[in-house]
């Protein structure tokens, strides 16, 4: 695994920080659940080969949009309600079959990460979604911090005897946070928040370059083990860019990691096999 520095010194990523919402526009309880709901189910990459998707859309935005139905339709998320999920009903959600398989894994894993969610607030902030946020003063570390309570969100893996620490979930929550409206004075410190897309798309703008024998296993559509050598690096050679990306521009490591995200919806991206790893951190 290498950067292509020269590559990486010519490339031209079109990268916008949104304006700030105005005073007033705090989001409320509810809108607040629904937004740790979506971070809470903000994985399952590795499944999106298999999982049936809605027309026109990708696997992370067919889940986000049935759970946002799902809210819309049958009330408010709380902490109780997601507490007592089971993989009966969020297959129902998301429209998935409990298949023996890898699509009832999922649900089961999506049910795991919503019952963690609402135990989480129900234990330590009283149910309630603006609680936690309001706990961390101000500050989106401390929120990512105080996630990472919940296994799903204790992203850290091996890597020749060092931890090697992600937090993707747990750093993605409030930047979603910040762009519903919350508040947060350390935005710059979050990282990227590494999945198998953003390195993907640096992988097709020859920005990283993988070892042979890793680019054919992914080439095959062959899945990696989650916390391999070869996934490990592509997640953190991923986040490394985007620092060096971050440094020369001035821009967010959060806005810049949403810019690869975008980028990575254009067909010529979806043209090329990206790697696959049935984890539940993204």
């Amino acid at each position: 695994m290498s950067i292509d520095h020269d590559q990486l010194d010519r490339y031209n990523l079109a990268v916008e920080t949104p304006e700030p919402k105005t005073a007033g526009e705090r989001p409320g309880e509810s809108a607040s659940m629904l937004v740790l709901a979506l971070d809470a189910i903000n994985f399952g990459s590795g499944y999106h080969d298999v999982v049936r998707k809605r027309p026109g859309q990708s696997g992370a935005t067919s889940m986000a949009s049935r759970l946002t139905d799902y809210a819309a339709t049958t009330g408010a998320l709380t902490a109780a309600r997601l507490a007592a999920m089971t993989s009966t009903d969020t297959s129902q959600i998301f429209e998935q079959e409990l298949d023996g398989g890898a699509l009832e894994e999922l649900m089961l894993r999506f049910a795991t990460a919503l019952n963690d969610l609402g135990c989480f607030l129900t234990d330590h902030h009283n149910g309630s979604a603006l609680e936690l946020i309001d706990g961390a003063h101000g500050s989106a570390v401390a929120l990512a911090e105080s996630l990472t309570a919940m296994p799903f969100y204790r992203d850290v893996e091996k890597h020749m005897g060092h931890e090697v620490a992600f937090y993707k979930r747990a750093q993605i929550t409030p930047a979603d946070l910040a762009r519903a409206g919350h508040r947060f004075d350390d935005l710059p410190s979050l990282t990227a928040f590494a999945d198998n897309l953003v390195p993907h798309v640096l992988r097709v703008d020859k920005i990283l370059v993988y070892d042979e024998t890793l680019a054919q296993q992914i080439d095959r559509g062959i899945r990696l083990e989650p916390g391999s050598q070869g996934e490990v690096e592509i997640r953190a050679a991923a986040v490394h860019v985007v620092e060096l990306l971050a440094t020369r521009t001035g821009r967010r490591p959060m806005d810049i990691d949403l810019a690869l995200w975008e980028r990575g919806g254009q067909p010529i991206y979806k043209a090329v096999r990206r790697h696959r790893a049935r984890s539940v951190f993204y």
